[in-house]
């Protein structure tokens, strides 16, 4: 995440061959979401051919024609296959399924269709088995008469996404309409407390220690509303002698190569006061097998030391500080020493004597990463590698699955050290790290993907009795955001932000250079400015107000977003004063930086120590700090406890969730004191 660049986005449009079509009608109805006058009602079909068959499976394609005078504006064709057959991969529409019910929707560049033109999309499929039981927009396929106006269903259960002393989050699966839903209303006991469009919703000014029930009605496009939703009760924290939460979540990243030339381990966060202020922490990070498709661990090969190398991740990690590693008495969190034959050692050890030490605090375990985000677009993919990934997640850090590895490991062992995933894929559909495998289809994967993690966790806490968390870190650049994040909850239809808890926003980076020179080497810039700046020549003016606004924009729930901090500055050098104390100037590329192979990078604490004749100055307007050496000097950019307390008294003005940080090992204390103060 430190050394991910915003970079520039490229958006992969495949070309795409459409079939002659050996037209099959299958039977039944209307057009969800059509928009024409009462008198001229469109009609469409939907015709299914097979373009190819090879025995044991097929290529099939579906033609949405409109048949009327007016246009179609949004389309859903649904059909049942026999459990022989099931769909892999897609094009041309989000597909989605429940069991063998196949439900496909238009994408963003063919849901509108002319009078008398018509859309394709297809799939290819394992099995010999024919479509049955076509629907166009709940009706005929046949482009029959639309079926009379029904209210909506019931939505989903409610499910808890935060609660706190005075706010319980809120958020339930869509109900269905045969002309769509509108919005929904939720009501607290008998009452209505808001009528919202997302799937989600954060009540306020709620009593500590109380118990509260909600439901959730849906309403259609004719105003007519459906039954409730089966009730949820819940019970906010604090009061009854509970201990009270400030409400606001400060997540911490702990990085797994900490341990050794950064002298950082678990239990620095206890000595560092640093636990005991957090309500988060994020072990990074997981690596995903490049043959398997699966989560990955107890692998001991080190990533190449070129950041260009495409494969410079591939089947990389540290089983040895995640679990092997033996931990002597004044290392160990509660002064206990590892022994030699105890199948969980290491960080995650530590990590359970941290847990125990602070129950209240979570710990997530981080997959992917600017170095291992390479297979994402792989495990997305299909519905079976989703399913296949996140099972055999679950199984390695939920469970604690972990392999067997010099002594160490098994069954089991990791059990009780996570309590959930976070989610970093650097970058959906767009350029991340050299070689990273990147798709058309990245940005409905992405949330398929989150809402398979959504199914399995739930499905697992159904059995164990506990929640658990699932997180994204997603990115600061609005490109970015567009080109991977579904963040829009739009006629019903989820959000990614529908099955995650919240998001881990990124607030730096903005601008930086690389160790190896490749990113921005020639002029500085702020890395995490909350404002933009007037003198920013950059063509996008990056600012941290404009990223989260553009999430708060899309509807995302404010309580669902941190907002991220930097324990670490980014640097020049050889770089012009130009009368601003080089700010926005010329450089000669990354300065010296903590470690000989991270130029450019330093933590906090070692920023300030290590880089002689260093001078902080504040920027009022943009709200940023750095730091200059002089002419011809260097020149560096980061977070301090002044831009923190800013930072933290602004997003308390949003309403948002808290911060992240990025990562622990920059800061003694002195950072990790401002975030506590300022959200005190």
């Amino acid at each position: 995440m430190s050394t991910g660049t915003l970079g520039r986005t490229r958006r992969t449009i495949a070309g795409r061959t459409v079939a002659a079509l050996a037209a099959l009608v299958l039977p039944a109805a209307a057009l969800i979401g059509l928009a024409a006058p009462a008198h001229a009602a469109p009609s469409a079909t939907a015709t299914f051919a097979k373009t190819s068959d090879w025995g044991t499976g097929f290529q099939g394609e579906w033609t949405v024609k409109n048949t009327g005078t007016t246009a179609v504006n949004g389309w859903t064709v649904e059909w049942d296959f026999p459990a022989t057959t099931t769909v892999g991969s897609y094009w041309d529409a989000l597909v989605t399924s429940s069991g063998g019910h196949y439900t496909a929707k238009n994408r963003e560049f063919n849901g509108t269709i002319a009078p008398g033109a018509a859309v394709t999309f297809g799939f290819v499929a394992a099995g010999d088995g024919d479509p049955a039981g076509c629907k166009l927009g709940g009706g005929s396929c046949d482009g029959g008469s639309a079926p009379g106006d029904q209210p909506p269903s019931a939505p989903g259960t409610p499910q808890t996404t935060a609660v706190g002393d005075t706010s319980v989050g809120l958020k339930w699966a869509a109900a269905t309409d045969d002309k769509g839903v509108k919005n929904y209303d939720v009501y607290r006991g008998g009452a209505k407390v808001a009528t919202v469009v997302k799937l989600a919703y954060t009540d306020t000014g709620l009593t500590p220690g109380t118990s509260y029930t909600y439901t959730v009605v849906a309403r259609d496009s004719a105003d007519q509303t459906g039954p409730a939703s089966p009730p949820l009760t819940v019970k906010t924290t604090g009061g009854g002698g509970q201990p009270p939460t400030d409400g606001y979540a400060k997540v911490g990243y702990f990085v797994q190569w900490g341990i050794y030339g950064r002298g950082y381990t678990v239990k620095s966060l206890d000595s560092t006061g640093a636990a005991a202020k957090l309500t988060h922490l994020n072990y990074a990070f997981s690596n995903i097998d490049p043959n398997n498709l699966t989560c990955l661990n107890g692998v001991t090969k080190a990533t190449t030391p070129n950041p260009q190398d495409p494969s410079q991740g591939d089947g990389a990690g540290d089983s040895w500080a995640d679990y092997e590693k033996g931990f002597a008495a004044g290392e160990s969190v509660d002064g206990v020493g590892d022994t030699w034959d105890q199948p969980l050692a290491g960080n995650f050890n530590q990590l359970k004597k941290l847990k125990a030490k602070y129950p209240n605090l979570k710990i997530n375990i981080s997959v992917g990463g600017w170095t291992y985000s390479k297979y994402f677009s792989d495990v997305a993919r299909t519905d079976a590698s989703r399913k296949k990934f996140v099972q055999s997640c679950i199984d390695l850090y939920i469970k604690g699955d972990l392999p067997v590895s010099n002594g160490r490991g098994g069954a089991g062992t990791a059990a009780g050290v996570f309590d959930g995933f976070d989610i970093d894929w650097e970058w959906p559909g767009s350029d991340g790290h050299a070689g990273n495998h990147v798709s058309k289809d990245d940005k409905a994967n992405n949330t398929l993907l989150f809402a398979e993690f959504r199914r399995q966790l739930d499905a697992l806490g159904q059995s164990t009795g506990k929640k658990y968390l699932l997180t994204a870190f997603t990115p600061a650049d609005p490109a970015k955001i567009d080109a991977g994040w579904d963040i829009t909850t739009k006629d019903g239809t989820p959000s990614v932000f529908d099955y995650m808890d919240f998001a881990n926003v990124q607030g730096y980076d903005f601008h930086g250079s690389g160790s190896d020179n490749s990113w921005e080497p020639n002029r500085t810039g702020h890395q995490g400015n909350l404002y933009q700046d007037a003198k920013d020549p950059y063509a996008t003016r990056f600012s941290v107000e404009k990223t989260v606004q553009t999430y708060l924009d899309a509807g995302v729930d404010p309580h669902q977003l941190a907002l991220g901090l930097a324990f670490y500055g980014r640097g020049w050098q050889q770089v012009a004063d130009g009368g601003e104390h080089g700010v926005w100037q010329s450089a000669g590329g990354a300065a010296p930086g903590q470690f000989p192979e991270e130029s450019g990078t330093r933590g906090y604490d070692n920023l300030l120590a290590s880089v002689p004749g260093l001078t902080v100055y504040h920027d009022e307007q943009a709200v940023a700090a750095y730091g200059y050496t002089g002419a011809g000097g260097q020149w560096w950019t980061f977070d301090d406890a002044w831009s923190i307390g800013k930072k933290t008294a602004w997003l308390k003005s949003k309403k948002l969730l808290g911060v992240m940080i990025w990562e622990m090992s920059g800061d003694s204390g002195t950072l990790m004191t401002a975030v506590d103060s300022g959200l005190s």
